[in-house]
């Protein structure tokens, strides 16, 4: 399995996993002991991070599709009885969704660690 094909599993698992703690009871949600604000920042990160190295040629439709999935799943909780979406929830998941991207793209474009193979482009090629 190529590393570009595992990301993009680990991408698509972490978009499954992350719809059933957003939109299922708060008692699935996992307590880190961080805030819920890093919490959520560092989900979309790492999702960031995850669908910019399996799909490293569409770099600005994964980040555009992030940031409407945060914004769905904000959206989806205020039909779920007992969760509630807010903007600034969004905006602190799409923020972390955009520095998971960048750092991926950095890394990429500097040919360090495992993203040498990574082809060096811009988040706008």
């Amino acid at each position: 399995m190529t590393p570009k094909i595992l990301f993009r599993w680990v991408a698509w698992l972490l978009v499954l996993a992350i719809a059933v703690v957003t939109l299922g009871p708060v008692e699935f949600r996992p307590v880190t002991g961080a805030s819920v604000s890093v919490e959520r920042f560092v989900a979309f990160a790492l999702l960031g991070t995850a669908f910019s190295v399996g799909y490293p040629k569409h770099r600005l439709s994964i980040l555009v599709l992030l940031i409407a999935m945060a914004g769905a799943l904000e959206l989806a909780q205020n039909s779920v009885p007992g969760r509630h979406g807010h903007l600034s929830d969004g905006l602190i998941k799409a923020s972390g969704a955009l520095l998971g991207a960048m750092f991926t793209m950095l890394l990429a474009r500097w040919g360090l660690g495992p993203f040498r193979w990574m082809p060096r482009r811009s988040m706008l090629d």
